[in-house]
């Protein structure tokens, strides 16, 4: 893409009242747009991010047999009911409205209800079972706190994934199954080295849930991490009692602050029973589905990713999420040297490397600024000098290495 063309500008100042450095950076690097406190829109390239972050989730979701679905929106009061979920008392967060037609419907702030009812149309027997569901779509909740931009806010992108089971022999084979690929996910976006399984209150299905918690001081958590087991527990669980269970001792424990960037539970058979949800087994015996819940926000981790992949300057992506893999710009106004970044963009393009070109008129301060906020992870710099050497200038954005280097190197970056 032509940085000429490209309608979103940088900006040397983020909102007054924006105080998240997540959304502060996004802003004023271009890639979303605050629409009022915790809803924000998606510039081109901040969505060129975002689909890239989904690209990933959904190869690892159905590298372990996930089946890609979208549910709507809009839920009905009934099925919520049933599960007593709909009462603001129990939950609190809900975007309700009146239908003009009559009763209610909410926006909905996750999906357990509704696909339990949509299998309940198709498993029937223990032969349909087990499967693994997920989806992307946006989540809404009536949020409080959003003070944490584009990590914690009123509307934002989910991936909400669920298992059902035969029975619970089967359903921790699926939860480990899908678990084990979260680790994966972090590995491949660059935060696998500060990210831990960390256990968590496992409410009224289970002893324990388990979260995948990163360190960062942006965090809303305290954890206490086992470094040498890259295992932590949470502090609304830390006990010697919990500790005990883990086989941890206090004193090799260290306390840290941490992003939640993933969660996975057990719901056994709460909604499968309100909702009707049964199979019969090879007996004929009618009984109820079990069911895992994994949830892993994409906008969340993008939020993540700024947190502790940026520096005052700008952002620093890693190259499998970033929206470009290479930042070209042209210096001066050296005709030739025009020239040649044109013919090198063509080039490059049609070898299928993805490049944004910097051929804006404008100074060599304004386009390294731009280029340091957009934190594309290799900028390659032609100029009168370049020329003269037959080469470009080209810097790696994760250490800020740059070298004179062939075109050829280019095309395998």
């Amino acid at each position: 893409m032509r940085q000429s063309v490209l309608f979103t500008k940088t900006r040397k100042e983020a909102p007054s009242d924006e105080v998240a450095k997540n959304a502060q950076l996004l802003i004023r690097a271009g890639f979303i747009h605050k629409e009022m406190a915790g809803v924000y829109s998606f510039l081109p390239l901040g969505l060129r991010t975002l689909e890239k972050i989904k690209q990933v989730i959904r190869e690892e979701m159905d590298a372990v047999g996930g089946q890609e679905i979208i549910m709507s929106a809009l839920q009905d009061k009934e099925i919520w009911s049933r599960t007593d979920r709909w009462d603001d008392a129990k939950v609190d967060n809900w975007f309700k409205t009146t239908l003009k037609s009559g009763g209610e419907t909410g926006l909905g702030i996750t999906h357990e209800e509704p696909l339990a009812r949509i299998m309940a149309d198709h498993i029937s027997s223990y032969r349909d079972l087990p499967v693994y569901a997920y989806q992307f779509q946006n989540k809404f909740r009536n949020e409080m706190r959003a003070k944490s931009g584009i990590m914690r806010g009123k509307e934002f992108l989910m991936k909400d994934g669920y298992t059902f089971s035969r029975d619970e022999e089967e359903h921790q084979k699926e939860y480990e199954r899908v678990r084990d690929a979260y680790p994966r996910i972090f590995k491949r976006v660059g935060i696998d080295d500060i990210t831990y399984r960390t256990f968590a209150d496992g409410g009224i299905f289970s002893d324990f849930s388990e979260e995948f918690q990163t360190i960062s001081d942006a965090g809303e958590d305290t954890i206490y991490v086992h470094e040498k087991k890259k295992i932590a527990i949470n502090k609304e669980v830390y006990s010697d009692e919990n500790l005990a269970k883990l086989g941890l001792k206090r004193d090799e424990l260290l306390e840290r602050k941490a992003i939640e960037t993933g969660n996975v539970f057990h719901l056994g058979t709460r909604f499968s029973e309100a909702l009707g949800l049964t199979y019969k087994d090879e007996e004929g015996n009618k009984k109820p589905v079990v069911m895992g819940s994994y949830g892993l926000g994409p906008t969340r981790l993008m939020g993540t990713l700024v947190e502790v992949h940026s520096y005052e300057k700008g952002l620093v992506w890693p190259k499998e999420v970033a929206p470009f893999t290479l930042h070209l710009i042209v210096l001066g106004e050296d005709a030739k040297a025009r020239t040649e970044a044109d013919d090198l963009y063509e080039r490059l393009t049609e070898k299928g490397v993805e490049v944004l070109y910097d051929d804006r008129d404008a100074s060599a301060g304004e386009k390294f600024a731009a280029s340091d906020l957009i934190g594309i992870p290799y900028r390659a710099v032609i100029s009168a000098k370049t020329l003269t050497a037959g080469k470009v200038e080209l810097t790696k954005r994760s250490s800020g290495e740059s070298a004179l280097a062939e075109e050829e190197q280019l095309y395998s970056l």
